[in-house]
């Protein structure tokens, strides 16, 4: 018999990713935490976009947050850096915020 470690990212009481490491599931969970802030931060933009667009766009901005931090200090993306890809072995994937 096998034992196998999962670490569930759980949000009002929806599952909404599941890890075999801790570390990667504290970062999607942080990460999470950055699109709530983010959402919140665009909703005060007054900018008329629906909340499937906000929760769209903070979601991004979130999962790209290093380039969107260079881009804010005034360092331009390069094009010849690939965007770095979410490694973390999962058994579920899900975009819902």
């Amino acid at each position: 018999m096998a034992v196998i470690m999962q670490f569930v990212v759980v949000r009002e009481g929806v599952e909404k990713m599941t890890f075999t490491s801790k570390k990667e599931a504290d970062a999607y969970d942080k990460m999470l935490d950055i699109t709530d802030l983010l959402n919140r931060f665009i909703d005060k933009a007054e900018l008329d976009l629906s909340e499937e667009v906000t929760e769209k766009l903070s979601f991004y901005l979130a999962t790209h947050k290093d380039e969107v931090s260079g881009i804010l200090k005034g360092i331009s993306p390069t094009a010849s850096q690939p965007a770095k890809k979410n490694k973390a072995k999962t058994s579920k994937v899900s975009t819902d915020v």
